[in-house]
């Protein structure tokens, strides 16, 4: 796998931030970041991961970096998802403190700075951004978030915040340990807190998306849930066996009650006990080799050791596009 190399110059604060398809957005994001980034009074980085972006995403970010230095442009071979191209900036970032941050201006960068100064006066590893208020959201995601959420601190854990996305500060002993996690589909949301690292939480507004359309549409909702799910519990195994559980003695309360009508002479011919019976074993059959399925599919992903990604390019390699190719990308 070709993964980006951290900068070897010392730097206080990484900021990483997965884009796919944000053209409409960069420049609106870029022009609040950097003033905040500027006004730290500290060595950073930004690592901007384009998650194999179709539309000029990556052309405007290599002009955006001709008069930006500290904006990295790392560019993915192909989309393979948000929170694998995250892995692949926190893999890439060098800082002492690593920030993730969508560009959708969803969660506000001025906020980076009260994380900063939260993790320092603190001697915290990680702080966690966290909405106050989601109004801004609509109600069919503020609602399938919460479910999603409940079943999350029910199935993996009571410390799993109903209110804390990826926006968050995490020092460079976490980001280590996050590197260095052989798992295949990574969701950070979960992970992080998981590790058990010290921590706080700064609070914020969520506000609109600043341009484009939402990249967490129902079905990479669902996707995300059953990642975290098989991920992080084996809880639908249990549930599964639990079903089978049921189901045999469900059988045996109507060889029971079939017995029982022989012996009375009452069978009589028909088929709604038999249909529903072998719709109920059928469904259940179906669902439990489902999850079992899920759970090999993974294990034969993890078995192959294929890369999660692979880099086509990345602005501090030697190799990075001059002025030309900037301008060329930009007439694409």
């Amino acid at each position: 796998m070709t993964v980006p190399q951290p900068l070897v110059s010392p730097l206080t604060l990484s900021v990483v931030t997965p884009m796919y398809n944000e053209r409409e957005a960069v420049d609106h994001f870029v022009a609040r970041l950097r003033p905040v980034l500027d006004g730290l009074a500290v060595a950073y980085e930004v690592v901007a991961v384009d998650d194999g972006s179709s539309d000029a995403t990556v052309a405007r970010l290599l002009q955006l970096r001709a008069d930006w230095p500290e904006l990295r442009v790392v560019s993915l071979r192909r989309n393979v998802g948000h929170q694998t191209a995250l892995a692949a900036g926190l893999r890439s970032a060098g800082g002492d403190y690593v920030v993730s941050i969508d560009a959708d201006l969803q969660d506000p960068p001025e906020t980076i700075g009260e994380m900063l100064a939260a993790a320092r006066e603190q001697g915290v590893d990680v702080v966690y951004g966290v909405r106050n208020d989601r109004s801004s959201d609509t109600v069919f995601k503020r609602r399938t978030a919460g479910i999603y959420y409940w079943t999350m601190r029910r199935l993996v854990g009571s410390w799993v915040s109903d209110q804390a996305g990826d926006f968050r500060l995490m020092s460079r002993a976490v980001v280590d340990v996050l590197n260095d996690l052989p798992e295949q589909r990574p969701v950070y949301r979960l992970v992080v807190p998981s590790l058990g690292f010290s921590s706080a939480e700064v609070t914020y507004v969520r506000a609109e998306r600043v341009a484009g359309e939402t990249k967490y549409p129902l079905s990479k909702m669902i996707k995300l849930t059953l990642d975290s799910v098989t991920s992080f519990s084996a809880t639908p195994l249990r549930i599964a066996t639990w079903l089978g559980i049921l189901a045999f003695f469900l059988c045996l309360a109507l060889i029971v009650s079939g017995l029982v009508a022989w012996g009375f002479g009452a069978v009589v011919p028909g088929w709604t006990s038999l249909y529903i019976a072998v719709l109920l074993l059928g469904g259940i059959q179906l669902i439990c080799l489902g999850l079992l399925g899920e759970y090999i599919g993974r294990i034969y992903a993890a078995v192959q050791k294929r890369p999660q990604y692979l880099v086509a390019m990345d602005t501090a390699d030697e190799t990075a596009p001059s002025v030309e190719d900037i301008e060329l990308a930009s007439h694409r």
